[in-house]
């Protein structure tokens, strides 16, 4: 009861879900608990694709509540449902207050059994085992209602066996707060990681190479199964200072004809989140680089190749560079061509779209990222949705879908969600709605038969 009554609006996260399950499906599994004010599948705004998660909406905390205590973790076309209160505000979900990560959990352990198992601390407004195609990455998240809860949990669990395994229990600390701690021990870093060397070399003669920088705790080279040097190494100082006078004196150092490399060791998390950091880097450099010299043309002829496309463009500026996209060695219809400054581009789009070229007109205009696409079709959805809604009353479009059990399921996106139950239905409307039987007739003739009629994908 104390948690309904920090959620009065009776909303829940349903998440988990079945791409085939639909709001007549979730209606139907959530109504007997109590009644329904409305529920929304979250669809991708382009594809109409199930997101896999839903919001359910109850007229009463106590229905919502029963809901999540007796419904959480059953089954619907096969996959175990997670439900939890809907937490609109991101700031409350993001703060790390009550939020406890696990890691080291065996494959074996999905979200129920973890549920049963943390439950004992006290109350679990959400839980999650993290998964991939292959199933669990054997790590999760448990957000406890309260932080007293998850410091128990992290006191009795941390370093417990689940499964046979000694699990971590610990707080859950943002990209920010983990990010800083890497930072902090990379510059007290005390292991050096050291490549290309040759074939010949072994732990005696890299010990003898990086003794004199202080005390070693340990070195090894690294070797294949057959005991064959696999060219790099590691080694380990007693302090931080040795270990950066090392990098510093060794570092591209000739040894054999080869340039060695030697440098602070890194985990494989922070390998990877600098990878990343780089890739983002380079991305963005590409982005700002081709910004307005890049242009996209489309129905093109079939006789036009990269050589003539160059040629066709080629009095409007310098060219960097000119490509035909194809596809098993023919022509797709369209094309890219880079200018080498955004006025040429500029001069190109203005003098060439809608030319003639061959047998047919040209479409050219300056290229869009994948993001800007998807950004642009997206405001024009959003505005043919909005001219819908905008319609008078009395105009019959294809808005609603019948759906089994005496209700409506409009077919576009709603601000509350897609279902809309009899609950909520203006007795005093003179908007006609239609009440459909289980066979999925009207009894109003003609009418009921057209609207049958329409189809279901919206």
């Amino acid at each position: 009861a104390n948690v309904a009554r920090r959620y009065p609006m009776a909303s829940l996260y349903v998440g988990d879900l079945h791409s085939d399950v639909t709001e007549a499906l979730l209606y139907e599994k959530f109504s007997p608990a109590g009644p329904v004010l409305s529920i929304r599948v979250c669809r991708d705004m382009i594809t109409r694709r199930s997101l896999g998660y839903a919001y359910v909406n109850f007229q009463q905390p106590p229905d919502a509540e029963r809901a999540l205590d007796t419904m959480n973790f059953d089954v619907i076309k096969g996959k175990p449902i997670r439900i939890m209160w809907s937490q609109r505000d991101p700031s409350l979900r993001k703060s790390g207050v009550g939020n406890v990560f696990i890691k080291n959990l065996d494959k074996s352990i999905d979200n129920k059994a973890l549920y049963d198992t943390f439950s004992a601390f006290g109350n679990i407004l959400s839980c999650k085992v993290v998964c991939d195609e292959n199933g669990s990455k054997g790590y999760a998240f448990v957000h406890f209602e309260t932080q007293d809860a998850a410091d128990r949990a992290i006191e009795k669990m941390n370093g417990m066996l689940l499964n046979d395994r000694k699990v971590f229990v610990g707080r859950f600390k943002s990209r920010k707060e983990r990010e800083a701690e890497l930072g902090a021990k990379a510059k007290e870093f005390t292991n050096v990681y050291i490549k290309n060397f040759g074939e010949d070399m072994d732990d005696d003669r890299l010990k003898e190479m990086f003794d004199k920088f202080g005390k070693t705790l340990s070195i090894k080279v690294m070797t294949d199964l057959n005991g064959k040097c696999k060219g790099f190494g590691f080694v380990s100082y007693d302090r931080h200072e040795d270990a950066s006078k090392a990098v510093e004196e060794m570092n591209g150092k000739e040894l054999n004809g080869k340039l060695l490399f030697v440098g602070r060791a890194q985990k494989k998390v922070e390998r990877q989140a600098e990878l990343k950091r780089k890739f983002e880097q380079l991305k963005q450099e590409r982005i700002s680089r081709y910004q307005g010299v890049n242009l996209y043309i489309k129905n093109l002829d079939d006789t036009i190749d990269d050589e003539k496309l160059r040629k066709e463009f080629a009095p409007f500026g310098s060219i960097t560079s000119a490509k035909i996209m194809l596809e098993d060695g023919r022509s797709k219809g369209f094309g890219f061509v880079c200018f080498s400054s955004p006025e040429e581009a500029t001069k190109a789009v203005t003098e060439m779209n809608g030319r003639i070229v061959g047998s047919k007109p040209l479409y050219v205009a300056l290229a869009q990222r994948k993001e800007e696409r998807k950004a642009h079709l997206t405001n024009q959805y959003m505005q043919r949705i909005t001219g819908m809604r905008a319609m008078p009353a009395n105009t019959i479009i294809n808005q609603f879908q019948p759906a089994a059990g005496g209700y409506f399921m409009p077919a576009v996106p709603q601000v509350r969600g897609f279902l809309i139950t009899q609950q909520q239905l203006n007795p005093r409307s003179k908007r006609k709605f239609f009440r459909w039987g289980k066979d999925g007739g009207t009894g109003r003739g003609e009418r009921g038969r057209v609207l049958q009629s329409f189809s279901g994908n919206g």
